[in-house]
């Protein structure tokens, strides 16, 4: 599973002009623990996290009043290609709760925490209904390869099939939200 199958997208996002008082209304209002700032071209400039508001609203950084007084820069980004595995390995390593994902330079959405534990909350049923949903769907409406799910990890019986066709299984099957691994069945082939 890559961050573009778990991001919230469209990002909302803040200029670094906006209020302090405005990002934490828009942070409250959407139950969100930080915003990406993006400058007048949609550019990743920082990030605003409920702790820089913290630090600017009660005293610490005394006189901020808009969000690139306070943002977080450097900040790291993820490209909407990279495994969620990463993703997690990386938001514990570096105590972080919120990245942006970017195409180049321009956000196109957020993974938080919350995104990665939601994708491992989902049943084994309903991951495999909807792999073999999709797997249905691209073998042209019949039931071609069975489906099998546990603890997230996803095996498909794929005998008979070329190895072109199994790269593609095994593709539609990566991006459904809860697979963590598929497994390809293959019959010896």
């Amino acid at each position: 599973m890559r961050a573009r199958n778990i991001m919230t997208s469209p990002a909302i996002t803040v200029k670094p002009e906006v209020p302090v008082r405005g990002a934490a209304a828009l942070l409250v209002s959407h139950g969100f623990t930080a915003l990406p700032v993006v400058d007048d071209d949609k550019r990743l400039v920082g990030i605003v996290t409920e702790a820089d508001l913290l630090r600017n609203g009660y005293g610490y950084e005394a006189g901020a009043s808009r969000v690139g007084d306070v943002m977080t820069t450097p900040i790291v980004a993820m490209d909407g290609d990279v495994q969620v595995s990463a993703l997690a390995r990386a938001m514990v390593d570096d105590h972080v709760r919120c990245f942006p994902i970017v195409d180049g330079s321009q956000v196109v959405g957020v993974v938080t925490r919350r995104d990665l534990v939601r994708a491992l909350a989902r049943t084994d049923t309903t991951v495999s209904a909807e792999v073999q949903r999709v797997l249905d769907l691209y073998g042209g409406g019949s039931r071609k390869w069975t489906v099998a799910v546990q603890d997230g990890e996803v095996t498909i019986g794929a005998e008979n099939t070329d190895e072109e066709t199994r790269n593609v299984l095994a593709a539609l099957a990566m991006s459904i939200h809860g697979v963590l691994r598929v497994h390809l069945l293959t019959g010896g082939k």
